[in-house]
Parts: structure tokens; sequence; C-alpha cells
């Protein structure tokens, strides 16, 4: 199961994009409401989230996203219980995935460290320890950057690639007209 997780203040494309290409290869994803079921986006929509922190289970874990938005990477790394799944999911070598901002919390927490990645300009600092990539999504053992909003889908793309192959990935590409 791949769990991605929503603060207010989170990046919707950032968030929903990967939700879409993820469900479109039928790979099991549920968003999580880190701290209420209803979470506001960046642009004040308002998501549902599948369930809640409360209603999570760390079983069965193939993947995490972290979608960007400022303010809502900073609401999620601030949660316990966000840092705690996250070292779960670098224990077990799960794959974590995170876009726009949401790699400045992984370099917080040094899981980026030798590996090559990416963010939204401005960021590179936090990302400590990484080897900063001109790509806009970029993949290196258990770990998926990507830039930003304009590269959403083919960060969810990407994700799905890593779980259930290029050439499922290949044929949602084409099947979205995407070029």
């Amino acid at each position: 199961m791949v769990y991605e997780f929503l603060a207010d203040g989170f990046e919707i494309i950032e968030a929903m994009a990967p939700v879409d290409m993820l469900r479109r290869a039928n790979v099991g994803v549920t968003t999580v409401g880190v701290y209420s079921k209803v979470v506001t986006s960046s642009c004040g929509i308002p998501v549902t989230a599948d369930i809640t922190a409360s209603e999570f289970e760390f079983t069965d874990v193939e993947a995490v996203i972290i979608p960007g938005g400022s303010q809502g990477v900073i609401n999620l790394e601030k949660s316990s219980f966000v840092q705690s799944v996250l070292d779960e999911a670098a224990e077990c070598g799960a794959l974590i995935c995170a876009i726009c901002a949401g790699p400045s919390l992984l370099g917080h927490k040094n899981l980026l460290r030798g590996k090559k990645a990416v963010c939204y300009p401005g960021f590179e600092e936090t990302l400590q320890g990484a080897q900063i990539s001109d790509e806009h999504v970029v993949t290196d053992g258990d770990y998926i950057t990507a830039k930003g909003a304009g590269v959403s889908v083919e960060f969810g793309l990407e994700i799905v690639k890593e779980l259930v192959g290029e050439d499922i990935a290949d044929s949602i590409k084409k099947s979205i007209q995407c070029r």
C-alpha cells in the first residue's frame, strides 16, 4: 500500500496527481489526514482524506508520499506521527517520495545524504548531504524527489514505474496524452 500524508497548506496538484497516476495503475494508495480528515490545500480547496493518522497502521507499506506546499510541509514536519512513519519506512526500505518543498523534510532527517535529489529552487540547502540534480524528477535507490507542481504527473508516473513497472507507467502516460 502507498500512503500520502496531507496537512493544511499542501499543494493540491502535487498531492492529487500522484494519487491519480497510482490509482490508474491499480496501485493501492491511501491519503492520510495527519491532523484531521478534511485538509485544506494551499489554494483553499478542502480535501477529504481517506483516513486520519489515528487510523493508520504501519503494515504492508510499499511507499510514502510527501507533497509540497511550504506550509503543508512545515505542518507535516511538526508531526511526530509523520516523523515516526518516515523512520519506519526508511528502516524497512519502503519507497519514500517527496516533491517541491517536501524533500526538505527528508533532508532535515538526513535521509538524502549521498543520494541524488531535487527540490523546489531555493530549498537546496535543506537537502543536507544530497547531490543536487538538474533533473525535474530523480530516483536514487528508495527515494524519488521532484521539483514542483509542473512535474506532478511525471512524479506520479515515476512512482508507478518504480512500484509496478515502466510498461504500465508508459501506458498511463500515453493514455493521458502526456508528452
